[in-house]
């Protein structure tokens, strides 16, 4: 059994298969996926597993014959007639938004445009004039400015090619305390991607400052050890060691086994035992908040099929204010200003 690596569209991400014999690279192959049958190509043949892999493969179907190669060359050429009419229709139209791909299943029974926004758009005659010009369902799917460089790809501060392009398929949240814990200046151009987020980059070695962290003494308080009282001024995690001060102003530095050997405690701990749980994280959900519409040639001209995507009106309006209006009161005196003498500020 030979593992394959499988490439559906130019410069995008692999997916691994089996194979009964070893195929050559560059061949396309056919394969069956969630999206139905699709057209690859093939771009490694393993011997073994790879042993990060750990879902179970799906086999090839077979070698690609002479009609299915025509008709992937078809629909890479549908597809970039079908980006060039979308973005025409997006211009005529004015709308807010911008095209970033778009995908066409090998049957060609849906075309999905990818595209970005900055809120909730009515694009109801785009997509009329969508599937009344390709006639097969047509999906509107809004993704983020993270999944916009992965699709489009570019080139990172670190001078290769984006992480999330080559081989990232989930993207891990990313905080500021990442950064700061990771004793980084905390520029936005050093440590935002091209995507103008932080970069994908930071989790990578935020289990290791984890750990570390965890089983460090915190910076700039006093413990007292039984070498007397310290203060701990630094840590480094490359030497897993901490720079501490002594009661004789002296610096000293111990790895982190070594300071345990030292019974270290904070008094003003031992009051508070019982300290209250920490709160839990909410956990973050990726494309929170994005659009995702389909049609067909048969619901297209359903005029209940964009409820559920324009948005939602309030019903219950906060009560307009009523105007109000002065009018001079008859009789009222009018209040004279005082003059202020020559030389007064």
């Amino acid at each position: 059994m030979y593992i394959l690596s499988i490439r559906f569209r130019l410069f995008g991400q692999t997916s691994l298969f089996t194979s009964p014999e070893a195929i050559a690279v560059g061949e396309q192959i056919m394969v069956e996926t969630e999206q139905g049958l699709e057209l690859g190509t093939v771009m490694h043949c393993y011997d073994s597993l790879p042993s990060e892999q750990e879902e179970a493969l799906t086999p090839i179907l077979r070698l690609a014959t002479a009609e299915e190669k025509e008709s992937g060359r078809a629909n890479e050429e549908l597809a970039q007639q079908a980006r060039h009419f979308c973005r025409q229709c997006i211009n005529n139209r004015h709308l807010d938004m911008k095209l970033v791909d778009v995908e066409i299943f090998f049957d060609r029974s849906k075309f999905v445009f990818y595209f970005t926004a900055p809120a909730r758009i009515d694009f109801r005659e785009l997509v009329k004039d969508l599937v009344r010009e390709y006639r097969s369902r047509i999906e509107l799917r809004q993704i983020g400015v993270r999944h916009e460089t992965q699709m489009v790809g570019a080139v990172g501060n670190c001078g290769m090619v984006c992480c999330c392009r080559r081989y990232l398929r989930k993207f891990a949240p990313v905080t500021i305390r990442m950064a700061k814990e990771q004793n980084l200046f905390l520029n936005p151009t050093k440590i935002s991607g091209i995507c103008g987020r932080l970069l994908c980059c930071l989790s990578y070695e935020q289990e290791n400052y984890d750990t570390f962290h965890h089983a460090c003494p915190r910076l700039g308080k006093k413990y007292q050890t039984t070498q007397g009282g310290m203060k701990v001024l630094r840590a480094n995690m490359f030497r897993n060691s901490i720079s501490v001060l002594s009661e004789s102003n002296e610096e000293l530095e111990f790895t982190l086994e070594e300071w345990q050997e030292l019974n270290p405690f904070r008094p003003e701990m031992a009051q508070a035992a019982q300290a209250a749980p920490p709160r839990p994280k909410p956990a973050q959900q990726q494309g929170e908040g994005l659009l995702v519409f389909s049609a067909t040639p048969d619901t297209v001209d359903d005029p209940a099929l964009f409820d559920d995507m324009l948005p939602l009106l309030d019903e219950n309006p906060a009560p307009a204010k009523p105007e109000v209006s002065f009018e001079p009161v008859e009789g009222a005196k009018k209040k004279k200003r005082r003059k202020k003498p020559r030389g007064e500020s």
